[in-house]
């Protein structure tokens, strides 16, 4: 009987949310672009797309942006989140996105440039490398606690509700009392959108005083778009 690999890979990603880059069929998605192209059709007639970036060791689905307003605005007012998270949550994932995503990009960007010239496939298929594997390093959640707890209403609230929440739904992984990048955080936000915002704005600052964010400059995003 022949199968609907399309429908297939679209139904796993809309189930489970998202899939690592080392599955059968994803990495048929990134290499095959007839195939990509038709998942990412039936996607597109449906509001949604495909977030696969080259430095994420997972692949997910998002809406499109013309459908964003569809989902997130109701009763005049723009919802947070479709998640369920409170606006404080959403404060806490973009810093954890901007304390654990940025640097580690940083780090990927380099590895990616040294191993530039040995590169024969394409942007969308370049494979993790060790160092891109390595890139990606934890926060630990005292030092996040005391940083950010008054900001965000406070040190239990944020141990005893956000963190777990964010940890369910998959942002991030707490081990041994420390934070580590879960499967969505990398897929969190648009990496080229999200980045000149932190950057150019108030938490650069303070994320720079705490030596977070060092040799991150615009022009990595630049050539990043450009790839």
């Amino acid at each position: 009987m022949n199968q609907d690999h399309a429908a297939r890979l679209i139904a796993r990603l809309l189930a489970l949310r998202y899939l690592p880059r080392e599955d059968k069929e994803v990495r048929r998605l990134l290499v095959d672009a007839g195939f990509r192209d038709e998942v990412e059709q039936r996607l597109a007639t449906n509001g949604l797309r495909l977030l696969a970036h080259p430095f994420s060791a997972y692949v997910g689905v998002a809406l499109t942006r013309e459908c964003e307003s569809a989902v997130f605005e109701q009763n005049d007012a723009w919802q947070s989140s479709n998640l369920g998270l409170p606006k404080d949550a959403v404060a806490l994932l973009v810093i954890l996105w901007a304390l654990i995503i940025l640097p580690k990009r940083e780090r990927q960007q380099s590895g990616e440039s040294a191993q530039k010239e040995e590169q024969t496939e394409m942007f969308e298929t370049v494979k993790l490398t060790p160092l891109a594997h390595e890139a990606s390093r934890g926060i630990a959640e005292n030092v996040l606690l005391e940083d950010y707890g008054k900001l965000l209403g406070g040190k239990a609230r944020l141990q005893q509700f956000a963190l777990p929440q964010l940890s369910r739904l998959g942002f991030i992984e707490r081990k041994n009392k420390v934070i580590h990048e879960g499967p969505l955080l990398d897929l969190a936000f648009d990496y080229a959108e999200m980045a000149p915002r932190i950057l150019q704005g108030a938490l650069s600052d303070l994320l720079k005083q705490r030596g977070i964010l060092r040799d991150v400059t615009l022009g990595e995003l630049h050539n990043e778009e450009e790839s």
